[in-house]
């Protein structure tokens, strides 16, 4: 069957975007509102989310925050308790969370690697479990996990980043392999270098230039055009996709290491 332009549509979906608030999430946010989807944002950042809540209409009832450190599993059941009860089931998850330090592994302290395993991973894990298996009992639903280019190889000082990614990867097919029985499909996003609040202040000149010069398209990506992926996968042209990670890096991974 050929594809129409309504199967790209997430009308009459709700759609939870854990990091929501900033960078890609937000993006994401409002590509998902502008393709008709209920958008639920979950985030730390109170001024943040004050802020998307704004761009995504204000008052209006469908889009709605939620200040929810995901790093505590029991913070993540609350917040899947709160948002069945007040809009019902999730059709669509997008794990978005993540954090970062640039700097020799040698300086890394464990308050770091614990900051970043614990969003970037741990978060994910329990998030895909929780929400995961109420898609499952319902039948099915969409999960994507923001991974990285960094999951498919080791990048200088940036240890626990690509730990972390590279485990995003790992679960995000194990899980596709699980929970496909249930009519729930687990994805993944792998952005190249996009200047983002994550790294805009923590990338060196130096380090952004050497980005942009090896990349294919000799440039860092927009976060806007991370949005096509994310609703692809969301949509019902993707009914048959699970277990795959999109890279979207302007063929940085293409032109070699």
């Amino acid at each position: 069957m050929a594809a129409r332009a309504d199967s790209f549509s997430l009308s009459n979906r709700t759609a939870l975007i854990i990091g929501g608030s900033g960078g890609i999430g937000r993006e994401i946010a409002l590509g998902y509102a502008h393709a008709g989807a209920r958008v639920l944002v979950a985030g730390r950042d109170q001024a943040k989310l004050d802020r998307i809540s704004q761009e995504l209409g204000g008052s209006n009832p469908k889009h709605i925050v939620y200040a929810t450190d995901v790093r505590k599993p029991s913070a993540i059941a609350g917040l899947a308790e709160r948002v069945e009860a007040e809009h019902g089931p999730v059709d669509v998850l997008i794990n978005c969370q993540g954090s970062t330090v640039i700097k020799p592994s040698f300086e890394v302290t464990e308050a770091e690697y614990d900051l970043i395993l614990d969003t970037n991973l741990k978060s994910v894990f329990f998030a895909c479990v929780e929400f995961g298996r109420r898609m499952s009992q319902r039948g099915g639903g969409a999960i994507i996990n923001i991974s990285s280019v960094a999951a498919d190889y080791g990048w200088a000082k940036a240890a626990p980043y690509c730990a972390s990614k590279w485990g995003v990867a790992g679960l995000t097919q194990t899980f596709a392999a699980e929970w496909g029985q249930f009519g729930v499909r687990v994805n993944a996003i792998a952005p190249g270098f996009f200047l983002t609040d994550l790294n805009r202040d923590r990338m060196s000149a130096d380090r952004r230039a050497e980005a942009e010069r090896r990349n294919a398209m000799q440039r860092m990506g927009d976060p806007e055009e991370l949005v096509g992926a994310a609703i692809f996968l969301a949509s019902q042209s993707a009914g048959f996709v699970s277990g795959a990670t999109l890279r979207v890096d302007g063929g940085y991974l293409a032109s070699g290491i």
